[in-house]
């Protein structure tokens, strides 16, 4: 409860007014029937005197009938107003730890996952929270004011309500217990459904240019058709209660109505009186089925707060919290590799790298190659705390990387990864992700190593050109060049190019490596590729095979004492005079 109201404290009072206001509306309901009741009594009287009592009391239902529809728009304002902010500060909060995910906290929830539990859990939570700030006063409110309004006005009969009260509390329990459970896979489904879409979506040209439609539609109508099933399977439960709730209802009305007459008939009872008890026993029972329907939207709110539970107590496997030296920046970009192991899973016996050794001097450029999976992308992913190793140590500037605080770290580190994301927005907007102050100037320099302006020059609008959604109208390499012009716009002491010039022809990739050299001699350049024309010109070249380093030196040296370079290098010469 103490997590939840972290929430409802900032909005305590709308919590608080909603309710009252809606306790205003409950007086209203229970005051009705008596004064109907006093109406229909003086009129089987016939009395003429009485005119005068009725237009009075006919006043009185007008004020209060004014009075409850105050209270109850001031409790739908006020419950709405609660339940929207208590809705968006938890999202907000959510969406935040998210951010401070690790790779590997990212992994143990799937995107759509992630998504879901933001839109659809938060928005399950907010109208539990709306219905609850106008049912919880309300229904108890009716049922026990009913409750002594019946028993005043006929103690007798209402014998019949302690008999199908408790009756139809059983069976409201039975009901909800049978639903819990069933909200929370329906919830996971919901995930796997918003998988398919994304995936679809995202990956559409694939999907068209091997003319899979009719397996991402089959595909499409399995989860669907999952989630669907699910959805019935607690949907029945609703529907299974709105009968039986209406059946214990209207056996009691009938019952009461039965055992009333003859009340009537013998003189133990006005008939107006008769009237007012038959309300206040429906008022009774309607008390109930909202508490069934809250308790039932409780189920799946139950199930949602749990999924949003776990994000928010997901332990980071990264953070600042153990970092002896929060203030230092990275100052040169030297880096050290001091028998690091790495492992993506900690359970498994494999391990992605291997008792690793290296030194990398500031302002070198280091060229790593080797065969797909051999661990290139995990080791360069080390040195700005993407993960963490499991064994020995990663150093910048002598100090391990643990010991910085994220921000200073990454901020001292400009990395290209291998998939290059564009976000929707101008093309300034994009490069200014790379520094948020940089003037007009800048960003051309740096499109201008990146070998990015000469292309962007040609669009009709510049660097004002919208790009679209994960930069859709723009090709491969110009994507790429346009990420490591972002890149490039941080200033880093280390610049991390995992395979980011794979798109690009040979002659801009060798314009982009002059203008590195040339322009950036200061820093610490890691550049991985599968070309060995890509790092041939490089300081130093790391050979890496199964999570190992095999080599280490010159493309010239790599050339006389390293097998598998010259493997690689003599596969990529036969391809290319074939």
């Amino acid at each position: 409860m103490k997590r939840w109201f972290k929430y409802i404290k900032p909005y305590l009072p709308y919590f608080i007014l909603g309710p009252l206001c809606m306790i205003v509306e409950v007086i209203g309901e229970i005051l009705m029937p008596r004064f109907l009741a006093t109406i229909i009594n003086m009129g089987e009287n016939a009395n003429p005197g009485d005119t005068g009592s009725i237009i009075g009391i006919c006043a009185l239902m007008i004020l209060t009938a004014v009075l409850m529809m105050a209270g109850g728009v001031g409790g739908a304002y006020f419950g709405g107003k609660a339940s929207v902010n208590f809705a968006s500060d938890l999202r907000r909060d959510a969406y935040a730890k998210i951010q401070s995910y690790s790779f590997a906290n990212i992994d143990r929830f799937s995107a759509s996952s992630l998504v879901t539990r933001l839109t659809n859990d938060v928005t399950q939570l907010q109208n539990f929270v709306n219905m609850l700030l106008r049912l919880a006063l309300r229904a108890p409110g009716m049922m026990i004011g009913g409750l002594i309004m019946a028993i005043i006005l006929k103690p007798s009969l209402s014998v019949v309500l302690a008999v199908t009260m408790p009756l139809l509390v059983i069976s409201i329990g039975i009901t909800i217990f049978s639903a819990f459970g069933k909200f929370g896979v329906m919830q996971k489904k919901i995930d796997a459904l918003n998988s398919t879409v994304r995936e679809n979506v995202t990956n559409v040209r694939v999907v068209k240019s091997f003319v899979r439609e009719d397996y991402e539609v089959s595909k499409f109508e399995t989860a669907n058709r999952n989630l669907k099933d699910a959805g019935m399977r607690a949907m029945k439960i609703m529907i299974i209660t709105s009968p039986i709730l209406n059946f214990f209802m209207y056996a009691t009305i009938i019952a009461v109505v039965w055992f009333g007459h003859g009340i009537v008939l013998d003189g133990g009872m006005e008939i107006g009186d008769l009237s007012a008890f038959i309300t206040y026993v429906n008022q009774i029972l309607m008390s109930l089925m909202m508490v069934a329907f809250l308790l039932m939207t409780s189920s799946r709110a139950m199930a949602s707060g749990k999924r949003i539970c776990e994000v928010l107590d997901e332990k980071l496997d990264l953070s600042d919290e153990n970092a002896a030296c929060p203030d230092k920046t990275v100052e040169r970009g030297d880096i050290d590799f001091r028998n690091v192991s790495f492992r993506y899973y900690k359970n498994s016996e494999g391990e992605v790298l291997k008792n690793i050794n290296l030194h990398i001097p500031a302002g070198t450029t280091l060229g790593i190659i080797g065969s797909t999976g051999s661990g290139k992308t995990t080791l360069v992913s080390l040195i700005p705390r993407l993960y963490d190793t499991d064994d020995g140590a990663v150093l910048v500037d002598g100090t391990d990387v643990r010991d910085y605080s994220l921000r200073h770290l990454r901020d001292g580190i400009g990395m290209v990864l291998q998939k290059n994301t564009l976000f929707s927005g101008t093309i300034k907007e994009n490069l200014r992700w790379g520094d948020e102050n940089a003037t007009d100037e800048e960003i051309k320099t740096a499109s201008e190593h990146a070998a990015a302006d000469k292309f962007v020059s040609t669009f009709k609008d510049g660097y004002d050109t919208v790009i679209e959604k994960g930069g859709a109208n723009v090709s491969g390499g110009q994507k790429q060049r346009l990420c490591i012009a972002r890149a490039l716009l941080k200033k880093p002491k280390v610049l991390i190019l995992d395979d980011s010039t794979s798109a690009v022809d040979t002659a801009t990739e060798r314009q982009i490596r002059d203008a590195f050299r040339e322009d950036l001699p200061d820093c610490t350049k890691i550049i991985i590729a599968q070309r060995i024309s890509s790092v041939r010109d490089a300081d130093m070249i790391v050979v890496m095979d199964e999570g190992q380093i095999t080599g280490v030196g010159t493309h010239d040296e790599l050339m006389q004492n390293n097998a598998e370079y010259q493997e690689i290098y003599s596969s990529q010469m036969d391809r290319k005079e074939a």
